[in-house]
């Protein structure tokens, strides 16, 4: 059976162990801030030294009056001094430990966030650089259908409204539907046939079922971009638009015929739409993504997968 003596010495242990700890603990940061580290290691061993001061009178204190001891073995001996300071210096040890593990923590926290609101801020530089350049691009088109007034401004002002009205409020958030997203790319696709002579120049395929699925907005409309920018019109499909969604897996290919100007001067680069759109999926899908650009003989492909 275990006696009184035990608990009453496991008690007054605890608490002095306790209050060892947090004053080496708390005071430990102050002594960092010192210029001189002579001065910072003297100051730590007075500390030491203090707190050990304490220990030992409190200890024999409640001894005196809470434990019973005989007197003879309450008298001042030198072994309780170095057991207390063998215990503060270890103790000491770990609260400058678990110092530096708790400061550790809050430095890779604070730093993840500093990560992630540069991130946030990039991704929103990022898109307010597509949509002027979609914008202006499409203006243009209908200007140019009304300057010839034909039939066909109307609804392409219609198409417009449509994607305007995506672009105000889907396209600020960070995720959207799927099918969201091809009615987008449709609607881009339907006004950029318009200045177009034949309208079967571009091909464009989709296969799967797109309910359920989510993808970040104005993802997929940078390629088709850049497609209709360097396409040659000699070809007939001149831009093939492949979409293949399956149940954990999206496959986005666009491939373009080039110009023969493209062709002779090696002007099919990446340019910043594209740089801009492999930085966002870098930002929005790492390690769940894989991005191809393929220059050949006379086309260019990009080839997107993104995975769950």
């Amino acid at each position: 059976m275990v006696s009184n003596e035990y608990f009453k010495e496991v008690l007054i242990t605890t608490i002095l162990n306790m209050l060892s700890f947090y004053v080496i603990h708390f005071s430990f940061p102050y002594f960092l801030k010192f210029k001189s580290k002579i001065f910072a290691i003297f100051s730590g061993l007075v500390l030491i030294f203090l707190i050990t001061a304490f220990r030992t009178p409190v200890e024999l204190m409640f001894w005196k009056h809470f434990g019973n001891m005989p007197e003879k073995e309450l008298l001042f001996n030198w072994i309780y001094v170095w057991n207390n300071l063998r215990l503060v210096i270890i103790i000491g040890i770990y609260a400058i430990l678990i110092w530096y593990l708790i400061n550790a923590f809050e430095s890779q926290k604070f730093k993840q966030e500093l990560i992630n609101q540069r991130q946030a801020g990039e991704l929103a530089l990022l898109r307010s650089q597509v949509n002027p350049h979609f914008l202006f691009n499409t203006l243009n088109n209908i200007y140019a259908l009304v300057y010839k007034k034909s039939d066909e401004a109307p609804d392409a002002v219609m198409k417009l409204s449509s994607i305007m009205r995506y672009m105000l409020y889907d396209a600020t958030n960070d995720k959207v539907p799927l099918e969201k997203e091809i009615e987008y790319l449709k609607s881009f696709i339907a006004l950029q046939k318009l200045r177009i002579k034949n309208p079967e120049f571009i091909l464009l395929n989709i296969e799967g079922n797109a309910e359920g699925h989510f993808i970040a907005p104005m993802l997929l409309i940078s390629f088709v971009e850049n497609a209709f920018k360097h396409g040659s019109k000699k070809h007939i499909p001149g831009i093939i638009i492949n979409l293949l969604v399956n149940k954990d897996r999206l496959n986005f290919e666009v491939v373009n015929y080039l110009k023969k100007t493209t062709l002779t001067n090696n002007e099919h680069e990446i340019g910043m739409g594209l740089s801009n759109i492999s930085r966002r999926l870098e930002l929005i899908y790492p390690g769940k993504h894989s991005l191809i650009f393929n220059k050949e003989a006379e086309t260019f492909r990009v080839n997107l997968v993104i995975t769950k």
